[in-house]
């Protein structure tokens, strides 16, 4: 059986953890094993993109303790920020408590978009595109056959008058596009290329630009979770006070676009951290998230935290998702492949639903550090570590480098060469 919960895995070798992560689920070493190599040789990255000298590469860390829909979950996340994948597993544990996280989707549909100008009459020229709808459409979904074949294709087609530009009114044609396991960005542009001589010759105007749309609000994705009262207390903090912490602090970003920003960078922090690691492209989700974020005409939070009839806390969060398992770097890199075979993903509806849960579990750590101790606390555990580790020390002289720099709340390097210095001395 699958399983996400593996205690004690923080304490264990490199080694050992990537035994136990297989084990776990119900594969071998060997099949994660591009995340020991780095899974991508310079020569295969020279076929991705342009003047490649070498590669780059990220921690990659497991997301640990995850229930989604009733199924355990081991999550990928590669990311260069402490406390993220502890955070977001920790949270994850919480959650357990009260059933896991609860995720749903709606179709995955993109939106291709084409700039019609040049015209003389703007509202008569979007009845006559209206007006051959149904011909465009059926032109749309005979231009990929084999996305066809699987059950996607042309769905709607919208227009839409901008009336005020700083070139005067125009028209936009939103070709709406199932795009399956796809992200969709090549689909949706190849379609959008081959409708525009049509849609030109119709209106009598001009086809500019034709390209998908990064706000993807018909491609919504939603989680929720219940966290028991009782797994909220901790130390001199009640559960009570821990969960009204929280909605305050939520209740911040709801009101205030500048706390949003920090607010909803804490949410994508877990989200970006699954993206990258299976390949898909973070800058679309990043985009497509913060317009949605400000849909209403003034930015706030992505999520939302309550508490129920019973004084439980419960948190939601939905977004666009526009992500892939085929095509592009999701089939190109051996580590975003591993990724996806770690976590038992069979279609990109499902993947969007556990990037959405680990968000939004995300989300639910930055709050309740900001609502107690503070989110110092943990950032600078780990951070003194790397300021140890980057000061020479080694072993279990990073602990004790790390700890008393955190104790005199001062995480230098200077000062971790001076420690390191007097310990070795005796």
């Amino acid at each position: 059986m699958r399983s996400s919960r593996i205690p004690g895995f923080y304490n264990k070798s490199l080694a050992e953890r990537l035994a136990q992560t297989a084990s776990s689920a119900e594969l071998t070493p060997e099949d994660l094993s591009p995340w020991t190599t780095g899974g991508l040789t310079p020569e295969a990255a020279d076929h991705m993109i342009e003047n490649v000298i070498g590669l780059h590469s990220l921690p990659l860390g497991i997301g640990l303790n995850f229930m989604i829909n009733g199924r355990d979950v081991l999550v990928p996340m590669a990311v260069e920020e402490p406390s993220v994948v502890a955070g977001a597993s920790f949270m994850a544990k919480l959650a357990r408590g009260g059933g896991g996280f609860f995720t749903t989707s709606s179709q995955p549909l993109m939106i291709g978009q084409m700039q019609v100008l040049d015209l003389d009459d703007v509202y008569s020229a979007r009845l006559k595109i209206l007006e051959h709808k149904d011909e465009l459409l059926a032109a749309a979904d005979e231009i990929d056959p084999v996305l066809k074949k699987f059950g996607g294709g042309a769905r709607d087609l919208e227009v839409r008058i901008i009336h005020e530009s700083p070139i005067g009114p125009f028209l936009v044609v939103h070709l709406i596009y199932d795009v399956r396991d796809a992200m969709g960005a090549n689909a949706v542009n190849t379609a959008c290329e081959k409708l525009s001589p049509t849609i030109a010759q119709i209106t009598g105007g001009r086809v500019h630009l034709r390209i998908l749309s990064n706000l993807a609000d018909r491609r919504i994705t939603r989680a929720r979770c219940i966290i028991p009262l009782a797994e909220l207390a901790f130390d001199d903090f009640s559960g009570e006070r821990v969960r009204d912490g929280i909605i305050e602090a939520y209740a911040f970003a709801a009101s205030d676009p500048y706390r949003a920003a920090t607010h909803n960078k804490g949410i994508m922090n877990g989200v970006d951290a699954v993206v990258i690691a299976t390949g898909n492209d973070w800058r679309a989700i990043e985009a497509g998230a913060h317009a949605y974020a400000s849909r209403s005409g003034r930015y706030t939070s992505l999520s939302s935290w309550q508490k129920d009839k019973d004084g439980n806390l419960t948190g939601t969060l939905e977004m666009p998702m526009a992500i892939g398992i085929v095509g592009g770097a999701t089939k190109v890199h051996p580590a975003a492949r591993a990724a996806i075979q770690l976590m038992g993903i069979k279609t990109a509806t499902e993947l969007a639903e556990v990037i959405v849960a680990v968000g939004l579990a995300q989300n639910l750590a930055a709050l309740r550090a900001l609502a107690t101790e503070g989110i110092q606390r943990g950032h600078m555990s780990l951070h003194a570590r790397q300021v140890a580790i980057a000061a020479g020390a080694s072993g279990e002289l990073v602990e004790k480098v790390a700890a008393q720099m955190v104790a005199e709340k001062t995480v230098r390097s200077d000062r971790a060469e001076e420690i390191i210095k007097k310990m070795k001395s005796g």
